[in-house]
């Protein structure tokens, strides 16, 4: 990022909130140990207006319940779509990229002097510190549940007779239902990037042996029950590099042991390994080492 971010504290917040009290007063209220946000985007774009990006030092949950985001959070830039569960943790950076006119977000803000409802140390995985932000698409019950705390919390501050222990209550049970659902999204993660990490592993045996005569990823989809896209995606999450060019290194690897261990003539290396003819088996080895094989032979 070429700017410095602005921390957008309590004391930042309150100068926005009373410099338009008439535009935030149906969708926004705090008092100086929390926020709570109910409304459309007009309180967005006067937060843009202060020119971001923007430091947090306080607890922010959240709900995109209309309109599609672009941001950029704790440099990662992330599409966030309706449905989504939003945590900002202290110290996480924002950069707003682009809002639609039709936004509308639920949430809280815990300021600093909030009274947590949790003991150091005993606060839920989510929010122990070692997690600064999560977003996560979740199922229609679960925003319903987590838009339901939020609406009470805000009813309960809202009274004259607030009870900030009640309050401190409905926290608790906001962050509970917010790190069940994050840790079951992560345990979901952490078993997809075990499955993927089979296959990828799976299917470098399967080129190690038949990279030889079989070229192509189809053959390798084949034998493991997959689609080629699928296993495509797969070996290229898991390892950066495309399966055809793993293909490729383990059948350069094969013609390089032929060339240099051999005394077999280049065509009827060509004809072993499955190529059309020798004229493309050239001119294969040669884009991919740079070398003809009668040059990588004669090195």
């Amino acid at each position: 990022m070429s700017r410095q971010p602005k921390l957008l504290d309590f004391s930042k917040i309150r100068d926005i909130v009373e410099s338009n009290p008439d535009e935030l007063r149906q969708q926004f209220f705090f008092n100086h140990e929390l926020g709570i946000l109910h409304g459309d985007a007009q309180v967005f774009r006067l937060i843009v207006q202060q020119q971001p990006p923007f430091a947090t030092d306080d607890h922010r949950f959240g709900i995109l319940m209309r309109g599609e985001v672009r941001v950029n959070i704790n440099l990662v830039e992330r599409t966030i779509r309706p449905g989504t569960l939003l945590y900002f943790g202290p110290g996480s950076i924002i950069n707003p990229i682009s809002m639609p006119a039709d936004l509308q977000i639920v949430g809280i803000v815990l300021f600093p002097k909030f009274p947590m409802p949790f003991a150091a140390g005993n606060f839920p995985a989510a929010f122990n510190g070692q997690v600064r932000d999560f977003q996560i698409e979740a199922s229609a019950d679960d925003v319903s549940i987590a838009s339901s705390i939020i609406e009470t919390i805000r009813q309960v501050v809202r009274r004259r007779d607030y009870n900030r222990l009640a309050a401190a209550s409905l926290v608790a049970a906001l962050m509970h239902h917010y790190d069940t659902i994050y840790r079951s999204h992560h345990e979901a993660q952490q078993a997809m990037l075990s499955r993927e990490q089979t296959i990828f592993d799976r299917f470098l045996q399967l080129a190690g042996q038949h990279a030889a005569r079989e070229h192509q990823i189809a053959f390798y989809a084949s034998r493991m029950c997959l689609t080629e896209r699928y296993l495509g995606t797969v070996v290229r999450q898991a390892s950066g590099v495309t399966a055809k060019e793993w293909i490729d290194r383990a059948l350069i690897a094969r013609i390089k042991v032929e060339l240099r261990h051999t005394d077999k003539s280049v065509a009827q290396i060509s004809e072993e390994l499955c190529f059309p003819n020798p004229a493309f088996f050239s001119k294969y080895f040669k884009r991919l080492t740079q070398m003809t094989p009668t040059e990588f032979r004669e090195s």
